[in-house]
């Protein structure tokens, strides 16, 4: 047995191949899992961008220091189990590698899943380590795979966006703009805030996504990036920034005296990645989604967590893949050579907004 994975240069994204090596034999205790699929988004080209200071390279550790692999959501079948709790044939939704497959040690099990017990992960954060059996997952419908893979984990990241703002009373501004506006996590974001009453959503898009985050109907607004003028400068307001894009994240702090927050959530602009210091306003603040987590776990109990994002989430896929006006199609890459080419197309920020691209390696 082989497994083919893709590698990146951390020290230059834009450097790819495919590896192939041979399948390792289990130690007691683990499990080897086929990845049938998975999704790549913009969201997992801010893994690679954040890999060093956030720790995503570690999830997946490649031995030749200088490469890593790209951590992503998706679905895979247990073939093999040494693990007692853990039978050949179940399927889990999970943070794979971009691999044809993957070896887990399974610890913590319960009827909903398990935990990666394995040495270099147990420092990680849980939020990642688990993964769910799609026979007993509240969130899972059998239909919507392609759909879950892609909106799934960026979703609850919009999700958790839209509690800490509010959480926070929106800290007392009303108005909240949104760069990257076509990305999925920024549009789940403008869903879950439109239901708010008296905010006012700003989505900020280049010229080619405006009528698409329009169709949305969940802005208020839709600007492109160099019609900030048209929002008053006395305007008070949260920047919730999903593009990294240094220049205009300089341009909002500059204009906006009365800036109350400023929420760094990611780089879908890998090539405009800057730095935060001599900002005029308040700092630049990276968003950690598992912080607020384990904040509203603290608050409300697993179960009350749970329902909320239920809810949430299954009136956001509705939405989403709605017959009549989807907001997502998806693209389909077989093989590891399509895989390579979706790679470069998604971290070139090409793509069109209203596709999603799922992956398999088999």
């Amino acid at each position: 047995m082989h497994n083919t994975s893709l590698l990146v240069r951390k020290s230059s994204l834009t450097d790819a191949r495919l590896a192939t090596s041979d399948s390792a034999p289990l130690t007691d205790g683990q499990v080897r899992m086929k990845i049938h699929s998975f999704a790549l988004t913009s969201n997992n080209i801010t893994y690679a961008a954040f890999g060093d200071a956030m720790n995503y390279w570690q999830f997946f550790p490649v031995a030749e220091g200088e490469w890593g692999c790209i951590p992503v959501w998706g679905f895979a079948t247990v073939t093999e189990s040494l693990c007692e709790g853990v039978k050949v044939g179940e399927r889990f939704y999970g943070y794979y590698p971009m691999a044809s497959e993957t070896v887990l040690l399974p610890s913590r099990l319960n009827a909903a899943g398990f935990s990666d017990g394995a040495a270099h992960r147990r420092e990680l954060h849980a939020v990642y380590n688990q993964y769910l059996r799609c026979s007993t997952d509240p969130l899972y419908t059998p239909d919507t795979e392609d759909a879950q893979a892609l909106l799934r984990p960026l979703f609850i990241t919009s999700w958790l966006i839209d509690d800490f703002l509010a959480d926070n009373d929106f800290f007392g501004a009303r108005t909240m703009l949104l760069s990257s506006a076509s990305s999925k996590t920024a549009y789940g974001t403008a869903f879950q805030l439109a239901q708010r009453p008296g905010v006012e959503v700003i989505g900020l898009t280049s010229a080619s996504n405006v009528a698409f985050c329009q169709s949305l109907g969940c802005y208020s607004r839709v600007l492109t990036y160099d019609q900030l003028d048209q929002v008053s400068m006395d305007t008070a307001c949260v920047y919730v920034d999903f593009a990294g894009n240094a220049q205009l994240r300089h341009a909002i702090h500059s204009r906006f005296a009365k800036l109350a927050y400023s929420c760094s959530i990611g780089g879908t602009h890998v090539e405009q990645l800057g730095g935060a210091k001599d900002l005029p306003g308040p700092r630049a603040t990276l968003f950690f989604a598992p912080a607020q987590i384990k904040k509203r776990h603290a608050d409300w109990g697993a179960e009350e967590l749970g329902r909320r994002l239920q809810q949430a989430w299954h009136a956001f896929l509705t939405q989403a893949v709605s017959p009549e006006a989807p907001w997502l199609g998806v693209q389909r890459h077989q093989g590891p050579e399509q895989v390579l080419h979706a790679y470069a197309l998604v971290l070139a920020g090409r793509g069109d907004p209203r596709l999603g691209h799922i992956l398999s390696l088999e």
